[in-house]
């Protein structure tokens, strides 16, 4: 599961699941603003890629539970 990180690795802006924040594939995590202005889209740690971190709107225990839910609905079915 991926790695939801609260703050930008460069000036510790908070970046909760929902703001925009961009990644590289070690998950290592930058606000919209230093991504672009800083680091030009490139990770000054490993040199990847940044890239748009996808947005989490439910918890990871609702939809574990959701899956838990269908399974179990197949199952029996």
């Amino acid at each position: 599961m991926l790695k939801m990180k609260k703050k930008c690795e460069s000036c510790e802006q908070p970046t909760d699941q929902q703001s925009l924040a961009f990644i590289c594939s070690y998950e290592c995590t930058f606000c919209a603003s230093c991504s672009e202005e800083k680091h030009q889209y490139s990770c000054p740690n490993c040199q990847g890629e940044l890239v748009k971190r996808p947005t989490r709107i439910s918890s990871p225990i609702k939809v574990a539970t959701n899956q838990l839910k269908k399974k179990i609905t197949n199952t029996f079915s």
